[in-house]
């Protein structure tokens, strides 16, 4: 008497492990499957030093891509920082070689530039109640670009004092100091988004925004917030890039707002709000700055190199909508 073999099928609590799995993990996954493949196409991919290149490449990108993180986390976005990146060092420049002051005045005045273009791009947003960051930030990249143009007469300046091109510029034994300032400013921005009401009130805003402020939250007062602190990171950013080059020039930053915005949603985030994590978004910056790593050891021309970053951005926001979708169909 034959027997009949019936094939159990996964039941739908292992489906959801596995879905909520590669929600949580795909973004390593790739970053390891991409290294593994350099690995095996270049024998120079997997060295000390080009792992520390790596990491001191990815550096200004994983900082900017942190400043961007909150507005996309609100369902929002910056288009401004690579401009406020700009600004803010070209003012730096100004005060710390030009003028002459003290380094610690000029990194004072540099922060301080970023914080205020990021305020003023969450008081345009908030108050004169336009109908999306888009616009905001958008004009905002424009004025920044602009001040940086003409305050300078679009001249570089170079020369910055040491203190000022410690970040970005030093090393501990192998491991660029950058790096370990992005390591520090990623755990600070860890504990910010899941450990303070703040944070908890970002994710609420993406989620549902007139939710948010039905239930009480000052939805404007945590855009500008969030605004604000996507404005420092990129002036902190701007910061690194003058300790690595020893110079400031008012098209620094130019299009950086796309690897930005690319790092944090192959990181996993949402350009729909409410989803995304710190660690998520290192991992997409990670993934940029290997790829490009990458495909400069194999020889591969920097034209065709943004091309292959513009398929990954496109897969990553498919990959977002397709989720989305999803998730509408399971509520």
């Amino acid at each position: 008497m034959s027997e009949v073999i019936i094939q159990k099928k996964p039941a739908p609590s292992e489906k959801k492990s596995f879905k909520h799995f590669l929600g949580k993990f795909g973004a390593l996954i790739g970053l390891i499957i991409l290294s593994g493949i350099l690995t095996l196409l270049s024998d120079k991919f997997l060295t000390v030093n080009n792992i520390m290149n790596i990491a001191r490449q990815s550096s200004i990108n994983a900082l900017l891509a942190l400043g961007m993180l909150l507005p996309i986390l609100t369902a929002g976005i910056d288009l401004s920082v690579g401009s406020i990146l700009a600004v803010s060092i070209m003012v730096m420049g100004i005060v710390s070689v030009t003028m002459g002051f003290n380094p610690i005045l000029g990194i004072l005045v540099c922060l301080l530039v970023g914080i205020f273009f990021g305020w003023l791009n969450g008081i345009l947003l908030t108050k004169l109640r336009l109908p999306h960051p888009f616009i905001s930030t958008l004009g905002t990249m424009n004025i920044a670009r602009g001040i940086a143009l003409i305050i300078t007469a679009a001249a570089p300046i170079a020369g910055f004092p040491f203190m000022i091109q410690f970040l970005g510029g030093e090393f501990i034994g192998p491991i660029p100091i950058s790096f370990l300032l992005v390591i520090v400013m990623y755990i600070i921005f860890h504990i910010f988004l899941t450990r303070t009401q703040t944070g908890r009130y970002i994710y609420a805003i993406g989620g549902n925004k007139e939710a948010a402020h039905l239930s009480g939250i000052n939805v404007d007062r945590v855009l500008i917030i969030v605004y604000t602190i996507s404005g420092f990171m990129a002036a902190l950013a701007g910061l690194v890039m003058v300790g690595r080059v020893n110079s400031a020039f008012p098209l620094a930053g130019l299009s950086y707002e796309l690897d930005a915005i690319a790092a944090v949603i192959i990181g996993g985030a949402s350009f729909f709000g409410g989803v995304g994590t710190v660690w998520g978004t290192l991992i997409g910056a990670m993934i940029i700055a290997v790829l490009r790593n990458g495909l400069n050891l194999l020889n591969v021309s920097a034209d065709f190199q943004m091309a292959v970053i513009g398929v990954v951005i496109i897969a990553a926001v498919y990959v977002d909508v397709l989720r989305q979708r999803k998730s509408k169909k399971s509520s």
